[in-house]
């Protein structure tokens, strides 16, 4: 992994009359990062994601991105970036040939027809080019947005919640892109989300902000590989079960159960011993569920800042 900054945030702060929406903010996007931004809602992923394309000022602190500062570099580094912030907006009644076409036109770029089927085909819609966009789903609509950001081919993707509202197999198709794009378009991915699942099965690294201040970064596997994990045990029998657990060395690892399953924290490798012995003592094990993920490890964090 190149260690190259880009994009590199120092004590960034935004306030809105009495409310602070980004609290001393740093951040470092890596080249070839897909970096995710976490954050609940209202967390201040946004308003920093705004700030990051210049669509508004902060109060104090300082961008710099593809090692340039934003501020007096502004139409250099935008010319490189392509985003998406909340739902892309196309002429409804025209084809989405005939959107991303105009929309490049809009912006100054100059793009053949081979490219702009290119991207169709990248974004999986090549065989709907003719099609009103009228017709699109919402994921379809999502797509179509991640083209149009696409078309002059920037270093630096930034992505605001690109699978709000999205069933499934939309949220897969935007997860297929996304690694796709970092992998074969060798593209930097900045991904703002609140949705933790989907960033830990993409994001290489991550930082999880609260009330618009950070609460931890690093890498998605450094974070999350901790030796202590949460586990359920689903049982047939869950009072001889429990009685069994209080009278051994693993009692120490109980925390709470309910109907026939026990939760648990312990090591992975205690994880074997215990499910072995309670089925030597006949206690059928039904399931063992591991429940260590980036949602629990996000909520620790979360609710830590609160307090």
């Amino acid at each position: 992994m190149n260690s190259e900054q880009i994009i590199e945030v120092r004590g960034l702060t935004k306030k809105f009359k009495n409310i602070t929406a980004v609290d001393n903010l740093n951040l470092n996007v890596l080249r070839g990062d897909v970096f995710g931004f976490l954050g609940p809602n209202g967390a201040g992923k946004s308003t920093t994601i705004r700030m990051l394309l210049s669509l508004i000022k902060p109060n104090s602190g300082s961008i710099k991105i593809f090692g340039l500062p934003l501020e007096k570099n502004r139409n250099e580094i935008l010319q490189k970036i392509g985003a998406i912030v909340e739902t892309p907006d196309f002429y409804k009644y025209l084809s989405a040939y005939k959107n991303l076409e105009i929309l490049s036109r809009l912006s100054g770029i100059e793009v053949s027809r081979n490219k702009i089927m290119k991207m169709l085909e990248l974004v999986g819609l090549e065989k709907r080019y003719k099609s009103k966009v009228k017709t699109f789903s919402h994921g379809m609509k999502q797509r179509l947005g991640i083209a149009q950001a696409l078309l002059h081919d920037p270093e630096l993707i930034i992505l605001d919640e690109p699978t709000t509202g999205l069933d499934p197999q939309g949220m897969k198709e935007i997860r297929d892109l996304i690694l796709y794009l970092s992998k074969e378009e060798n593209k930097t991915v900045f991904l703002s989300s609140h949705i933790l699942r989907e960033v830990e099965l993409i994001a290489t690294r991550m930082i999880i902000i609260n009330r618009g201040a950070a609460q931890v970064e690093g890498t998605v596997e450094g974070l999350l590989n901790t030796d202590i994990m949460s586990v359920t045990f689903e049982v047939d029998q869950i009072d001889k079960a429990i009685q069994i657990i209080n009278g051994t060395n693993w009692k120490i690892f109980y925390k709470s159960h309910a109907k026939n399953q026990i939760n648990l924290e312990m090591t992975k490798d205690e994880i074997a011993g215990l499910n072995k012995y309670l089925i030597e003592k006949g206690i059928m094990v039904n399931s063992i569920v591991p429940v260590r993920s980036l949602e629990d490890f996000f909520l620790k964090i979360t609710e830590a800042g609160e307090k």
